[in-house]
């Protein structure tokens, strides 16, 4: 049970200061009970493993864990396994592009050294919130509901409920508490993804935040957050509230130095939510239980 193993820290203005991943390469033959219980004990916000593609248009497949909860797409997770494969001596098919097959599709993943950026998945729900699901997000997160400038599902795998405030200020100043809502319908699980407008002239346009319970109805907050950066990103560009490119700040409230570069395509066709990868850890890990599967 002994696989090559990564830890990739990713978003980081260096090493150390993004959000860590734990990638398990050459997974072939692990369980699922296996792979969960050794994404809980990384007590990582995710933890992938790398298989065989099932499709010729696929340089690998990737099955990813936030604790023992498998997500279909996670932004940090797939630019960390991108950086981890390539670093394990993994060749895209098409130079310069790793394609990545998860349980969202196909994501492309452009390399470019240490940075690298994937194209942002479609979303699989957005529009309007329920008006009393987001009277209780509101609750937990204790803001001021005039504060709260607009509101919209940014689904793209995780569930995200997007929630736009007043400015940065704003958002950095949040204490959330998941007993404001506690023994609602909504059961206790909370993915909340929270936006607020640097100043004119900053260097970031937006501050972000980003909080989802971890099984047991506490809240966590993820250091640097993807796929939440780029529902974000297709929310405010759409919406006009941005312009590409522009640059992200996350992790401040963590004392991380978070940076998230969102782009386009030429045409706008596509959304691209990129950033430094920087490889911490390299070695084996052994995932104990039943010997491996030829």
């Amino acid at each position: 049970m002994r696989r090559p193993f990564r830890q990739i820290d990713v978003f980081g203005e260096e090493p150390g200061t993004g959000n860590p991943v734990a990638v398990v390469l050459e997974a072939a033959g692990l369980s699922d009970d296996d792979m969960r219980r050794f994404s809980r004990w990384t007590n990582l916000s995710e933890c992938t493993f790398v298989l065989p593609p099932t499709t010729p248009e696929a340089d690998y497949r990737v099955r990813i864990f936030s604790l023992d909860v498998e997500l279909p797409f996670a932004g940090h997770p797939t630019l960390g396994t991108a950086r981890a494969w390539v670093d394990a001596g993994g060749t895209p098919a098409t130079p310069g592009t790793v394609v990545q097959e998860c349980g969202a599709g196909l994501i492309p993943v452009r390399v470019a050294g240490d940075v690298l950026a994937f194209e942002a998945p479609p979303l699989l729900r957005s529009g309007a919130v329920e008006p009393g699901l987001l009277a209780r997000a509101i609750a937990v997160l204790g803001v001021d509901p005039a504060a709260v400038v607009a509101a919209e599902w940014l689904d793209n795998g995780p569930g995200w409920l997007g929630l736009l405030l007043d400015g940065a200020d704003t958002v950095l100043a949040l204490r959330p508490d998941a007993a404001r809502a506690a023994g609602d319908e909504h059961r206790g699980r909370w993915d909340l993804g929270v936006i607020g407008a640097h100043p004119d002239g900053s260097a970031e346009a937006f501050e972000v935040r980003a909080f989802f319970s971890d099984g047991v109805g506490t809240l966590v907050e993820d250091p640097v957050t993807g796929s939440l950066n780029a529902a974000a990103a297709q929310w405010m560009l759409a919406s006009g509230r941005a312009t590409a490119p522009y640059v992200v700040r996350q992790g401040t409230a963590l004392g991380r130095r978070g940076r998230v570069t969102i782009s386009t395509d030429a045409d706008g066709s596509a959304v691209w939510v990129g950033g430094r990868t920087d490889v911490v850890l390299s070695g084996t890990a052994d995932l104990g239980g039943a010997p491996d599967v030829d």
